[in-house]
């Protein structure tokens, strides 16, 4: 049976001679249905996001694995986290069909190597996650490794566009993309592709969120890196402690540059010392430490 992203969306004859406008149109409607399959997914990604948060909060290690365009969509994903929400960079991992060399060049056969598949889910522990991404869920490198990481205790979950896979039978949670069939027939690049970019956003956003990476919509372990996200970051004190920006800036150096400790600062910390201490008592939740701060036991 021909699976859902290989089949042939219908009424596309003499595609190729349409006028651009028309053809982008169509190609637009494709990346809406991609978006629809995720909002059916909301409660799995949800589901598979707390459970990557409990496991990184106890110390674990998120990995993502692919082939392909999967394993690109994943690379950014995980790629943009440390920046983004001050993720500790050495407890992401990338289980990559053909190794780095595939992130730019085309290896089509390294996803079928089952012994390296295998080796590299080997690497994961009892308290990690893995994000297992493949469009058609058979792709053998990246079962291979799903299960060698299950038989190491750790969570998986599997991000698939077609149902009844093999990749979702070895996993703990299916993430269903049912993105359907591609207009360019089997380029799972485009719908297939932009449903997987959504859904890896959603999830490691709300596993962030989960984690006290975010306050009120504001990245409060942005990395402040160069002048544009210091400012940045000072916008960020600024707003959630109610003080004019140049506060905000003293704050910022004070606190070495940590938006939440800049924050206690602003609120009346006596010291960084002391800042640092409610947020450590806060396991680095923001909400936490401020309603401490104003309501001291």
């Amino acid at each position: 049976m021909t699976s859902a992203t290989e089949q042939r969306v219908p009424n596309l004859q003499g595609f190729d001679a349409w006028e651009s406008d028309r053809i982008l149109d169509t190609l637009l409607a494709g990346q809406y249905r991609a978006l629809d399959a995720v909002k059916r997914a909301l409660p799995a990604i949800a589901a598979a996001a707390e459970e990557g948060a409990r496991r990184v909060a106890r110390g674990g290690k998120l990995f993502y694995a692919g082939a392909g365009t999967s394993i690109r969509v994943a690379v950014q994903d995980g790629s943009e986290l440390p920046a983004t929400f001050g993720f500790d960079e050495s407890r992401i991992g990338y289980l990559i069909a053909g190794g780095e060399r595939a992130i730019f060049e085309t290896m089509a056969d390294a996803e079928d190597n089952v012994e390296e598949g295998t080796m590299a889910g080997n690497i994961c522990g009892p308290d990690d996650i893995l994000i297992a991404v493949a469009a058609s869920g058979r792709t053998p490198y990246t079962i291979a490794a799903a299960k060698a990481a299950r038989t190491k205790g750790c969570h998986v979950v599997a991000v698939v566009n077609n149902a009844g896979s093999a990749l979702a039978a070895s996993a703990h949670v299916e993430v269903l993309l049912g993105s359907g069939p591609e207009v360019i027939s089997g380029s799972t690049r485009m719908g297939a592709g932009t449903a997987q970019k959504a859904a890896l956003n959603l999830f490691s956003t709300l596993l962030n969120t989960r984690l006290g990476a975010v306050h009120d919509g504001l990245m409060v372990n942005v990395q402040s890196g160069n002048s544009k996200l210091r400012h940045r970051a000072a916008g960020i004190v600024a707003e959630i402690a109610g003080v004019e920006f140049a506060q905000a800036e003293a704050a910022m150096q004070r606190a070495n540059n940590s938006v939440k400790l800049a924050v206690l600062l602003c609120k009346g910390a006596a010291s960084l010392p002391d800042a640092h201490g409610l947020l450590t008592g806060s396991n680095g939740n923001l909400r936490v430490a401020l309603a401490k701060l104003a309501n001291p036991v």
